[in-house]
């Protein structure tokens, strides 16, 4: 399939010129088309060349490459030298790995945190996630809980005091947001986050390694199972309206 682009303008402002405005446009094309891939508008599988997405945003090829390449870096697209490029297949394998690997980084942090003893007056991380999850109002508001839930996870792991740990944590976090953030778009979810969110914390502060560890566990592997349900099945009605759409 084809991929189809919404227009984006990239004419030349008389305060823009250079490699400045190459670079803003550059950033701008790549959130778009980040932006595509998360919301199934550009589908896995779905082929394109720097020349159509040039026409479409009015741009240069110049700034379009850049953002292919860094989207490419990320693992979101495959380039095809001869071919153009290609929206990379969704592998369910692929992020369960992902997963896996999570479980083991959180589990790792949580523990070292219980055993070294941490107390909240000792860490701003710990602070932080006990104001917004245990002391605030719950907010409804899916996309914003959706970043906060990132935030949450990866404080987490920063708390902790291995910098090596909390940068390949994040990398990780990176690469599974476009199934994760699809854990927020039902309300029941975003209650259970808050309600485990603070039962993990409490776990935490009080030090008991085995419970923190377990709710962990049972955190992220109920948003795994949940995040591949909708995952499925928001591919699947993508699918079925670019079978509608005209080509």
């Amino acid at each position: 399939r084809r991929g189809a682009f919404p227009q984006m303008t990239g004419r030349k402002s008389p305060d823009d010129s250079g490699r400045g405005r190459h670079d803003n446009l550059s950033e701008r094309i790549y959130d778009r088309l980040k932006q595509d891939i998360f919301e199934f508008r550009l589908l896995p599988g779905d082929r394109f060349t720097e020349s159509e997405i040039a026409g479409r945003v009015e741009a240069s090829r110049t700034p379009v490459r850049q953002a292919l390449y860094r989207l490419e870096r990320e693992g979101f697209l495959e380039v095809y030298f001869r071919n153009g490029w290609r929206v990379r297949p969704f592998d369910f394998d692929y992020f369960e790995e992902l997963y896996d690997v999570r479980i083991i980084l959180e589990l790792a942090a949580v523990s070292r945190l219980c055993e070294q003893g941490y107390r909240q007056s000792d860490s701003t991380e710990l602070k932080e996630l006990k104001h917004v999850w245990i002391e605030s109002q719950p907010i409804e508001d899916g996309p914003l809980v959706s970043a906060l839930d990132e935030r949450f996870h990866c404080l987490l792991v920063e708390a902790a005091g291995n910098k090596e740990m909390a940068r390949l944590h994040r990398d990780l976090s990176e690469k599974i947001r476009i199934i994760r953030r699809l854990d927020f778009t039902k309300p029941l979810r975003v209650d259970a986050t808050y309600e485990e969110h603070a039962l993990i914390l409490r776990a935490v502060l009080d030090c008991k390694t085995s419970e923190a560890s377990e709710l962990v566990r049972q955190h992220i592997e109920q948003s795994r199972a949940e995040v591949r349900k909708i995952t499925l099945h928001m591919l699947h009605e993508a699918h079925q309206r670019a079978r509608l759409t005209p080509a």
